[in-house]
Formats: structure tokens, C-alpha cells, sequence
């Protein structure tokens, strides 16, 4: 029943991540694109109120007039009723620290660990995770701090130590849940800069606006910075969001740099997004990140199981009954399964013969499965199978 009620948890709490996370992410997209549109104002009453940019845009049925100021309305409070954007940020973590902690972490020996890659505790797995989000936080705003003068160098900086933390990761973890924590990294810094940099800056020059001071303009202009940071790891923040369904990824001994190659092609095509907000078109941006993608999958690409001789389905049978049943069957036996991963049976011959190209992608070509080797299939177990498959995946 634990497992049940866990199940039901995951479901609830992956769907209100999803809802929250498009929330956020969705209101980041546009305000960024709307920075980029706004025009200096034609109004001279309105420059002279402090406005430094508007835009008027259509949308559902009306017409809406935006205006910005840098730091508040001149001769005036600010309202009351004023909105802030906080709570998708912080509900988008608050979610996916829930995500990470019923699944990797109560089910640390199943999903988090891999002992072909490290023999350690569950204890000691989920202490080197919870440290990984608090030094990844540290280590980035200490960069930020460091090398605010030079953009350009703080850009490649971080981009270097999330590289050097998935390769960290993954001489520690299982590769799928390496990458998962990479995410967790990157979601930390993002929420992180929304708590402490964003957030508090523009609390400053609301309580200068509404005393009668003239704001300080730094604040707003360091929670710029970081929001456009956090935009940048839009995008491979969503590939690890859905990395898991796709093994060929990340079961590979340089998963770590082919994150990093991804993302790098996130990172670019977002920029030419932005940069497309402001009229210039840079082609060579999506096509060197087309570029990056090609290479990663042709270097992926499956080089040949080489397996050369035919293989009965008796001889691997006992295989699918030891190391895959235990989990894909009706009745799973493993500990903390309730029902088959994604649905797919294994417990008959017709399950596995139907499965069959799946179960080579799985276990043979990705060596994805099982998750984190949990059943212990050896290296001649997947030679078998792939012998199996090879041969036409006979029954008889």
C-alpha cells in the first residue's frame, strides 16, 4: 500500500510540477520578448512620468498598451495592487525537490545508485545529492559575483562547471539520475535567483518608490542579469526534463558530454530567439545547433551488438525471467514497483518477442535496463539477448 500511495504522490505532485513549471517558464519567455519589443515612448508626457519603453499588442479579443519604468512612476506612489512574479518560480521547485525526493531519494537503491559506478548507501547517495544543489547555488552566484564586469567570461564559466558537475555526477550516480540531478542544479540556481537576487532587488525599490526616494537603479539591474541567465537555461533545463524517456542519451560512458553538447544547442537556439525579438536574424545559430545535434547522434549511433551466431529463445529465457520479470510482469516482485515500468510486460514468451526491439534499444544498445542494474544483468547476458534478436527473435 506505501508503494500505491507513493505511486499516487509522484502522479500528483509530477502533474502540478508540469502546470507550475509552464507557469513560470511561460511568463519568462515573455517577458524577456517583451524587453525586446518595447520602443522608447511617443508620448513626451509619458517620458517625462518616467516611462522608458511601451508596447501596444492584440490578444484575445482586446488590445493592450504595456509600459515600463526603469524605476518607478515620477511624482508618484506605486499602487497598491501590485503583482508579483515569485510563486511560479518557487512552486516549480518547491514540486521538483518533492520529485526528486519520492523517487530518487526513497528509492535511492532502485534510481539512484548504480553500483557498476559507485558502491554507496542510500544515506550516502542522497547526502551527495542534497550537496550537489546547495555547491552548485554557491559556486554560481560566487561566479556571478566574481565575474559580473565580464558577461561573456561568466557565461562560458558556468556553462564549464555544470559540464565539470555532470562529469562529477557521473563517476557517482546512475547515468539517468545524473542527469536528472544536473536539472535539479540548474532549477535550484534559476529558483534561487528569483528568491535572492530578483525578488529582494525589487523590494528595495518598491520601499525606496513608496518612502519618496529615488530607487536605486543596481538592484533591478543585477535581477535583469540573473533573469536573463535564467532564461538561457530554459531550454536544457526542458531537455533533462524529458531526457529520461530517450536512454541512447545519457547509458553512455560520455552521457556527461553529450548533456553538454545539448544543451550548448539549447543555449544557442534560445539566443537566437532573443536576438530574432530584436529584428537581427542569425542564421548560423540554429544551424551550428543542428550541427552539435548531428554529431552527438552520429557518434551515438549503434555500432552493431556483435553478436555472430544464432541463439535460442531457451537460451536467454531464464535471463528475461531473473533480471527484467521482477519488475515488468502484472505483479512486480522488486521492491518499490506497483506495476510494470511504462507498461511493458516481459513475464511471457509472446510479452518479449512482441517487445523485442525495445528490449535491444533498452538493454542492449543503451544498457538502460535494467534501472541502475538494480537485477545485476552482466555484459554476455545483453550479448545474448542481442544474439536472440539478431537471430529474428524466435520462440521456438
Amino acid at each position: 500500500m506505501t508503494a500505491y500511495a507513493l505511486e499516487w504522490l509522484n502522479l500528483l505532485l509530477r502533474w502540478f510540477h508540469f502546470v507550475a513549471g509552464i507557469s513560470w517558464i511561460g511568463t519568462s519567455l515573455y517577458f524577456v520578448w517583451l524587453d525586446n519589443h518595447l520602443t522608447a515612448p511617443e508620448n513626451t508626457a509619458d517620458k517625462a512620468h518616467g516611462v522608458s519603453g511601451e508596447l501596444w499588442s492584440v490578444h484575445g479579443g482586446g488590445f493592450y498598451h504595456n509600459q515600463k519604468y526603469l524605476t518607478g512612476p515620477v511624482g508618484e506612489s506605486l499602487p497598491v495592487a501590485l503583482h508579483w512574479f515569485k510563486w511560479e518560480a518557487y512552486w516549480t521547485w518547491i514540486s521538483g525537490i518533492g520529485l526528486l525526493a519520492i523517487i530518487y531519494w526513497v528509492g535511492a537503491s532502485n534510481y539512484l545508485i548504480d553500483r557498476t559506478v559507485l558502491n554507496i548507501t542510500p544515506a550516502e547517495a542522497i547526502a551527495i545529492s542534497i550537496a550537489s544543489l546547495i555547491v552548485g547555488w554557491v559556486v554560481y552566484d560566487a561566479l556571478c559575483k566574481l565575474l559580473a564586469r565580464w558577461p561573456l567570461a561568466l557565461g562560458v564559466c558556468v556553462y564549464a562547471f555544470l559540464v565539470l558537475a555532470a562529469w562529477g555526477l557521473f563517476h557517482v550516480f546512475g547515468a539517468r539520475a545524473a542527469y536528472i540531478l544536473i536539472g535539479a542544479i540548474i532549477g535550484t540556481i534559476m529558483a534561487a535567483n528569483v528568491a535572492y537576487v530578483i525578488i529582494p532587488g525589487q523590494k528595495k525599490m518598491v520601499d525606496a518608490i513608496r518612502a519618496g526616494r529615488i530607487p536605486d537603479p543596481l538592484p533591478g539591474q543585477l535581477g535583469k542579469i540573473r533573469s536573463v541567465h535564467n532564461t538561457y537555461f530554459t531550454l536544457p533545463v526542458l531537455f533533462i526534463m524529458i531526457s529520461s524517456h530517450y536512454p541512447m542519451t545519457y547509458e553512455n560512458p560520455y552521457g556527461w558530454l553529450i548533456l553538454a553538447g545539448i544543451s550548448l544547442s539549447g543555449v544557442l537556439v534560445r539566443y537566437a530567439f532573443i536576438l530574432s525579438h530584436k529584428g537581427k536574424l542569425v542564421p548560423a545559430l540554429p544551424i551550428a545547433a543542428f550541427l552539435i545535434l548531428a554529431a552527438i547522434a552520429v557518434a551515438i549511433m549503434p555500432r552493431g551488438a556483435g553478436a555472430t551466431k544464432h541463439v535460442a529463445f531457451e537460451q536467454v529465457q531464464p535471463i528475461f525471467a531473473q533480471r527484467c520479470a521482477v519488475c515488468h510482469s502484472p505483479r512486480p516482485t522488486q521492491p518499490g514497483f506497483t506495476a510494470a515500468p511504462a507498461g511493458v510486460l516481459l513475464d511471457t514468451p509472446q510479452h518479449i518477442a512482441s517487445n523485442a526491439q525495445r528490449i535491444y534499444q533498452q538493454t542492449v544498445a543503451s544498457a538502460a535496463m535494467p534501472l541502475g542494474n538494480v537485477t545485476g544483468m552482466t555484459k554476455g547476458e545483453r550479448m545474448q539477448i542481442a544474439g536472440w534478436i539478431a537471430s529474428g527473435a524466435p520462440l521456438k
